[in-house]
């Protein structure tokens, strides 16, 4: 098992744009810490502890601002804005008006475009023992996205081991808001491989197909009888590997759950066998997009100088639906003057005692 320590400070000082960056600190008092960066309002290290009273860190991540700025894959543990997922087309309308975003993925805008949130030094208050508040305003067509937005995002760590992230955001002009954590989780340990073996709960009966654009077809499908389904606990690689449309199009799992109604469950739960690390989430979002690391290649190295490689984490984003400006059966994302958008996600840590999950 790696030491794993949280980076250090003076490593994420930096400017960026004319503004400055740093990394801040949580912890609580169960050995539970936090590292978190104005650089993106992302996660940087989550230190848990593991079934041998180890702490292991649980997200992918750099161990310094250099390195996120270098790396290929630039969304690790950001804040993903103004709208998380694909927008085909680079296109929506407004009151018919049509708006045309800046693409990044072929013709398609991803995760609010190479400008968007997780690439912006946001602004921050001064930050206590267990809490830390972010703000950004994102200027009118940042992007392309219409009126000026103003976005705030807090972390608050608790005593139950629960990390819970809340968004908040109100607009000038009618607009589109989709925001989400791109959190690579890795319970055994970032750098341990890949997480495969990972026992995976997702509280969800259908999920969006997509297309080879990797936009939804607008069809909510049932899970059962596909390798899509995930309603009681199996390996994350137990069907990865099937000869199944779905996963050729997204090179593995890359789809968005259409999650059941809320209750007291989790959104979605993953176990590592080998730490006994549980992690639950729960959302106040419609939609949960399961990403499997598909095109994580290797080329970057992260905190413990280790490759990641594919397959090596997964993310559970918690969010609406992908494309939703231009499907109108899917929930809708429109944000107008005198609204205010607000969303809640937490991520909750325990020992599981048995990781028999056959």
């Amino acid at each position: 098992m790696a030491n794993y320590t949280l980076p250090r400070l003076e490593d994420f000082i930096h400017r960026i744009n004319g503004k400055r960056t740093h990394l801040l600190l949580l912890r609580n008092n169960r050995g539970v810490e936090v590292a978190l960066s104005d650089f993106g309002a992302r996660i940087v290290s989550l230190l848990v502890p593991d079934n041998k009273g180890n702490r292991v860190d649980v997200v992918l991540g750099f161990k310094c601002i250099a390195d996120y700025l270098a790396a290929g894959e630039p969304y690790h543990g950001a804040t993903i804005g103004r709208f998380a997922n694909r927008i085909a087309g680079g296109k929506f309308t407004i009151d018919g008006y049509e708006y045309t975003l800046v693409p990044n993925h072929g013709l398609n805008t991803l995760h609010g475009g190479s400008g968007g949130f997780h690439n912006r030094v946001w602004d921050r208050r001064v930050n206590y023992l267990q809490k830390a508040d972010f703000y950004y305003v994102s200027a009118d067509r940042e992007e392309g996205f219409p009126g000026k937005l103003a976005v705030r995002v807090k972390y608050r760590l608790t005593d139950d081991n629960e990390l819970t992230i809340n968004y908040r955001a109100e607009t000038d002009a009618p607009t589109v808001i989709n925001l989400t954590n791109h959190a690579y989780f890795n319970l055994n340990g970032e750098g341990s491989g890949d997480v495969l073996d990972h026992a995976l709960k997702i509280n969800a009966d259908r999920y969006l197909p997509i297309d080879e654009y990797q936009i939804p077809t607008g069809v909510w499908e049932p899970v059962a009888n596909t390798p899509f389904d995930f309603r009681q606990f199996k390996s994350i690689g137990r069907d990865i590997g099937q000869p199944h449309d779905q996963l050729k199009k997204g090179n593995g799992y890359d789809h968005s759950y259409i999650l059941n109604a809320a209750d007291a469950s989790p959104s979605a739960t993953a176990v590592s066998p080998a730490t006994g690390i549980r992690l639950d989430v729960f959302t106040s979002e419609p939609a949960l997009q399961l990403y499997t690391g598909n095109f994580l290649n290797g080329k970057d190295r992260g905190k413990q100088g280790k490759p990641y490689g594919k397959h090596s984490a997964f993310c559970l984003e918690t969010q609406h639906f992908p494309d939703s400006p231009n499907q109108s059966d899917f929930p809708s994302t429109l944000l107008i003057p005198g609204q205010v958008f607000q969303s809640e996600t937490s991520y909750r840590f325990s020992v599981e005692k048995s990781t028999d999950f056959r």
